[in-house]
């Protein structure tokens, strides 16, 4: 891959949205997948799910996010077995930036969320090959 740069235990990533489009994969599907039993089982059609309104706790703006990625925020995340032990670190990496906002974070900081090593996740996120979107963040 033409300007890949070896990652450390340091760099920040992120779910790159774009990489969705260009690998024709669907976002919302992707959503859908890690949600827990009981909000996919709430839904009809994912296609459907409206936009909703999101107040950042912080600053106190509003801005229009995903109803499925609200749920996932809001219910999925907040379960103990939603990240545990078992899931596979890949998902768990995917599904502690979609909870956390898609904020960025380094395998150093993901570490602390997941008890596995900053190494272990690197080596899992880290190289040329991008899974589930997560690519190293650079601002714009």
């Amino acid at each position: 891959m033409p300007g890949w740069i070896r990652p450390t235990i340091d760099t920040k990533f992120h779910i790159d949205f774009a990489w969705f489009d260009q690998t024709g994969m669907s976002f919302r599907v992707f959503l859908l997948g890690n949600l827990c039993t009981e909000c996919r089982g709430q839904l009809t059609d994912y296609r459907l799910a409206d936009l909703i309104d999101w107040v950042d706790a912080d600053t106190g703006e509003v801005t229009k996010v995903d109803g499925l990625w609200h749920s996932l925020r809001t219910c999925c995340s907040l379960k103990p077995d939603y990240v545990d032990a078992q899931t596979p670190t890949l998902a768990a990496v995917s599904r502690i930036l979609l909870a956390n906002g898609n904020e960025p974070l380094s395998p150093r900081e993901l570490s602390e969320k997941l008890h596995r090593t900053p190494e272990a996740i690197l080596r899992t996120i880290g190289g040329p090959q991008v899974h589930n979107g997560i690519r190293p963040y650079r601002p714009k």
